[in-house]
């Protein structure tokens, strides 16, 4: 299985979107700093992840969220998730 995934940074307002087949162990890359490209950016959450059966079909979605409709409908989605821990 693959995975399409985006993190939130907790620091600023970066998202990062990528993919992978072992979606506990990139976040863990992430947070430690081994990704040259989110190091500035930590620490992250996971804020949206969906599993296909293929590289192919996963690197597709992934290319849909780091368009322009894709991440907005993250950002929404975060914003929305935030709004709801707020009201509890």
């Amino acid at each position: 299985m693959f995975y399409t995934y985006a993190l939130s940074s907790l620091q600023r307002g970066y998202i990062y979107v990528g993919i992978t087949s072992g979606l506990e162990r990139r976040l863990k890359e992430h947070n430690s700093g081994k990704n040259k490209t989110t190091k500035p950016y930590r620490p992250f959450v996971l804020s949206f992840k969906k599993e296909f059966k293929t590289r192919l079909e996963a690197r597709a979605y992934e290319k849909k969220l780091k368009s322009g409709f894709g991440k907005e409908f993250l950002k929404t989605l975060i914003q929305d998730r935030d709004i709801e821990n707020t009201e509890d």
